[in-house]
């Protein structure tokens, strides 16, 4: 069960990725390691670094 609700909040978190990377110059695609632990984390910090440059 836990890793039903896991992989539901992945899921929601991958659609508002999709749209938000192309913003910051990424493949969309990207928005997939949102599915893999601590993935949010990566792009967040990559589409962060992105916004200083």
């Amino acid at each position: 069960m836990g890793a039903l609700i896991y992989l539901a909040v992945a899921v929601l978190t991958v659609i508002p990725l999709m749209k938000l990377l192309p913003a910051h110059g990424f493949n969309p695609w990207w928005s997939l390691a949102a599915l893999l632990p601590f993935g949010v984390l990566a792009l967040l910090w990559l589409m962060a670094a992105r916004v200083r440059n």
